[in-house]
């Protein structure tokens, strides 16, 4: 917390120190480092001064920083509070310096915003197919680090350069706890590496990251400049292609061998569940190991059921045939990662007998009451499905392992059933005498793997129209979103579920605040004295902007950051008489390029706990990689869009 708080104190030295820097030392500067006489001279009798809406602006933006680092208020309300503030304040004085309500709000309909909530459900569509694991195969099985590194950055990269950095992340954090279980390799040196590989990515396309989109919109509407899908891949390739040499070489050296702050595994429940190997799947003929069964992150092959007989003490080289049925033995985690792999099925009957739609399916967690009037009979002879519409897909019975077929299993009182059924099963079964406690278990929809190629097939199309100049990236992807709903990739609930409220708010919000920077006349005032810092030599205002840029960054949010900067970087090109686009891309590049802190970025916070890391980690590694970013970008850019 002092780290967030000494960031804070050091943005508002840096932000004071630009306001009230005047022009009487530029005369001092090195000559070889001003464009022209002429120009300064122009530029010193254009000056603008601070009015009360400007420092009153500037009050808001510094309160806003200090807040935000402190991290105890939600970002969202944060952002909204002040832009509240911003329109009081406007209202009362009827300054025409301020933006009025509609002009607050008119974020909300910004065409980045928009297509980044409509990509929402893109991903959704590719999540719920299971699209998005088959990247994991490219894993293998490598003995060190730089190696390991080496193939996760491949897939970890391609999908994050076209889905969002979160779910990317979310996905093969399992694939590494994995691969640590098969291997002597420490997690800590991996969760990292691969969150960072998730922005290296980010930043290499249009939809690489909502950071992007932000900026292009705001690039559209401002200067009426379209930002085309790959674009942004003349700096972001080089950054990640340097990023991805920096981690295979040093993280090593400088992320310790250190175990998880949280347990990801600890559970007290022990669930017992059969799955059987479809005859038809992809599982036929693979041996244990090759099925990815035998390390799963929450759950342990017990044994195997062939032909009524049980193979006990399952070896990894055993092979699968079909029909079998696997006995696993785990938490509830473990049981929803089982039910998520291709070729595998529930093993009770009665969960294909189901009369549920499978896009509304749902696993519930259900106690048994001992007024339950099945207690002591057989779940097959009391008719479970019957009487419930629900399948028991598991049964947990403190710390005991219950034997033989889950449908033979007699219930008691205290036991935790773990029910495959529809969405109302809550609502019917909430009050009932007959459990004790009724909770459904996050993401635990059924996986549509027989949609996967359909969902990849619409990316890929969407991808090439936006590309090719035929659609713009707003149509195109709520085409595609249409598409994954009636195509039955995700259902109309899964995207609506998909899509983070919160994170939207934040960047319409800070939208909102950067019309009031702008209006206010403070991105002129901040861009004049950025200029006279930097000698006005456009290189080096260029710099000056991404370490602006980074700074908000690592103390904010990464939207939030490119919103607030970019009427800055717009005011200083005009100033300066050069183009926006060098400023943009810097801007893009800066606001997603967040390694030095924890919180800089949501990938990074959440690989935080289950790595064991610590704040120190972060800096020692990210302020490398920062640097590396920041002088690629700030050398490159001017090359490729000349001022």
């Amino acid at each position: 917390m002092k780290a967030f708080v000494e960031t804070a104190i050091r943005i508002f030295r840096l932000l004071t120190k630009v306001v009230l820097h005047t022009t009487r030392d530029n005369d001092a500067c090195d000559d070889r480092l001003l464009p022209s006489t002429s120009f300064i001279q122009a530029y010193s009798e254009t000056k603008h001064e601070m009015n009360w809406e400007s420092w009153f602006c500037l009050g808001t933006l510094i309160t806003l920083l200090i807040t935000l680092s402190r991290n105890r208020i939600p970002t969202d309300a944060v952002m909204v509070f002040a832009l509240t503030m911003i329109v009081g304040v406007g209202a009362a004085t009827r300054s025409p310096n301020l933006p009025d309500a509609a002009q607050a709000v008119a974020g909300f309909g910004n065409p980045g915003l928009i297509s980044i909530a409509v990509l929402f459900v893109v991903v959704a569509g590719l999540v719920k197919t299971g699209a998005i694991t088959m990247a994991r195969q490219m894993i293998g099985n490598p003995d060190t680090v730089p190696k390991a590194l080496l193939r996760l950055f491949a897939p970890v990269m391609g999908a994050s350069a076209f889905l969002n950095n979160t779910p990317v992340v979310a996905m093969f954090m399992p694939v590494i706890d994995d691969l640590c279980k098969r291997t002597t390799l420490s997690p800590s040196r991996l969760y990292l590496p691969m969150a960072y590989a998730a922005t290296f990515g980010g930043v290499c396309t249009l939809v690489g990251t909502s950071t992007n989109l932000i900026v292009a919109g705001m690039l559209k509407e401002t200067k009426n400049i379209d930002l085309q899908m790959f674009d942004l891949a003349w700096t972001g390739v080089p950054c990640a292609i340097a990023g991805a040499a920096f981690l295979i070489l040093f993280s090593e050296k400088l992320l310790p061998d250190r175990s998880a702050a949280v347990n990801i595994d600890e559970d007290p429940r022990q669930y017992t569940v059969e799955m059987l190997v479809l005859p038809a799947g992809p599982l036929v003929g693979k041996s244990v190991q090759a099925a990815g069964l035998r390390h799963l992150q929450n759950l342990y092959l017990v044994e195997i059921v062939r032909d009524g007989q049980q193979l006990a003490a399952v070896s990894s080289r055993q092979r699968l045939e079909a029909n079998d049925r696997l006995v696993f033995v785990g938490v509830i985690d473990g049981v929803t990662e089982l039910k998520q792999i291709r070729g595998l099925a529930s093993s009770a009957d009665d969960t294909r007998e189901l009369d549920v739609d499978i896009t509304k399916r749902r696993l519930i967690e259900a106690v048994v009451s001992d007024r339950c009037p099945l207690v002591g009979s057989s779940i097959r002879d009391g008719l479970f499905r019957t009487t419930y519409n629900a399948a028991i897909v598991a049964i947990a019975r403190g710390d005991q392992r219950i034997p033989g077929k889950i449908g033979d299993v007699k219930l008691l009182a205290g036991d935790t059933l773990l029910l495959d059924t529809d969405e109302d099963f809550l609502k019917r079964q909430r009050n009932s005498s007959h459990f004790h406690l009724v909770s459904s278990v996050d993401d635990s929809a059924p996986i549509r793997h027989d949609r996967a190629w359909i969902a990849i097939a619409i990316l890929l199309v969407m991808v090439v129209m936006v590309a090719s100049g035929k659609l713009a990236l707003l149509p195109a992807s709520l085409v595609a979103a249409c598409l994954m709903v009636t195509s039955g990739c995700c259902s109309l609930g899964q995207a609506r579920e998909s899509v983070d409220w919160s994170l939207l708010v934040v960047i319409a919000s800070a939208l909102g605040i950067a019309q009031a920077i702008t209006r206010s006349g403070l991105a002129d005032t901040v861009a004049d004295n950025i200029i006279t810092l930097a000698g006005g030599h456009p290189w080096l205002v260029l710099l000056a902007v991404y370490a602006i840029t980074t700074l908000f960054t690592e103390s904010i949010t990464n939207n939030a950051a490119a919103a607030l900067v970019f009427p800055i970087a717009v005011s200083t090109a005009a100033t300066l008489n050069v183009s926006v686009m060098p400023f943009a891309v810097c801007v893009c590049v800066a606001a997603s390029a967040g390694f030095a802190t924890p919180f800089a970025y949501q990938t990074n916070l959440m690989v935080y706990g289950p790595g064991g890391y610590r704040f120190t980690d972060y800096f020692r590694i990210g302020v490398p990689l920062s640097l590396i970013f920041m002088v690629i970008t700030v050398t490159l850019t001017p090359w490729i869009w000349p001022f």
